[in-house]
């Protein structure tokens, strides 16, 4: 059976708003996916987080006229929201997975790739390969200041060094420095889900016994030979003392979370720490690679 599919970017507080509204419209179903790539992980019972930006699809009834249905939603979603309305006609599928279709295995620098669970990689592959559900719990790579940490770890020779992870998430820095050849990773969030999400990739990927996950008041391990901290400016900043103790002098490190402009002000704060600062940038995101003083 056939369907008329319509597809919107939206915040996330206008969430409530337009899924009244396209449900009072005739909305068959709506799925939400992340418009960008801001991981949400497992949320505590009777909790529905959501991303910042959302993808919505909604289907309706394929004799549905378009022009009709945008003329029924004019006023009742923002206007901003409507701007972005596309339609398609679609097959029937399984509306519940069927957006897990759009991610396809990711290759960062030489040999490391992220593999959706949905997709087999093949059996003789001589790559590194990291095997993550692209759902709630899964940075997909795609934001740049993900792939550029990602590219950072591909980029350097591993013969069992040890990484800390400031600021893991759900553990995709962590779980590929392991794949890579780390002999053994830190892992520290303020998030008890992004604990337990860091746990299941680890798991599900073989490295769970090389992972050692902190809360923010455990007491910070001996340094590690490398450190990788993919977090916003300010807490890189208010907690630059803190983030220096957990690498040895001399071991390299990758900041990210900053926009481009902001390194000036990462580099000024944490000249004293660091040295031989190198800059990437990629779209509107930079990563700041150092080394240990």
């Amino acid at each position: 059976m056939p369907f008329l599919e319509l597809h919107l970017r939206l915040d996330s507080n206008q969430h409530d708003k337009v899924e009244s509204a396209l449900e009072a419209a005739g909305a068959l179903a709506q799925t939400l996916t992340d418009a960008e790539d801001h991981p949400v992980l497992e949320p505590a019972p009777g909790e529905t987080p959501l991303w910042p930006q959302l993808q919505l699809q909604a289907l309706f009834e394929a004799e549905r006229d378009p022009l009709e249905l945008l003329v029924a939603l004019d006023g009742q979603v923002p206007e901003t929201v409507l701007r972005s309305a596309r339609f398609a006609r679609v097959d029937d599928r399984d509306w519940t997975r069927a957006w897990m279709d759009h991610y396809q295995p990711m290759r960062f620098g030489r040999r490391l790739w992220i593999y959706p669970t949905t997709i087999e990689p093949p059996a003789d592959s001589a790559d590194i390969i990291v095997r993550l559900d692209p759902g709630l719990a899964f940075g997909t790579g795609t934001h740049p200041t993900t792939a550029l940490c990602l590219e950072w770890l591909d980029g350097l020779a591993w013969s069992g060094e040890t990484i800390f992870d400031y600021g893991c998430g759900s553990g995709i820095l962590a779980v590929a420095a392991l794949r890579l050849g780390a002999r053994h990773a830190w892992g520290l969030d303020n998030d008890p889900q992004a604990l337990l999400a860091s746990h299941e990739n680890a798991a599900r990927n073989g490295v769970r016994d090389g992972l050692t996950l902190l809360g923010v008041n455990h007491p910070l391990p001996p340094p590690a030979d490398r450190l990788v901290a993919n977090i916003l400016l300010n807490p890189l900043i208010e907690l630059r003392e803190r983030i220096a103790s957990t690498v040895v002098p001399g071991g390299p490190a990758a900041f990210s979370g900053m926009l481009a402009g902001q390194e000036k002000e990462f580099i000024a704060a944490y000249q004293g720490l660091f040295r031989d600062f190198v800059v990437e940038k990629r779209e509107d995101w930079v990563r700041v690679g150092a080394v240990r003083r």
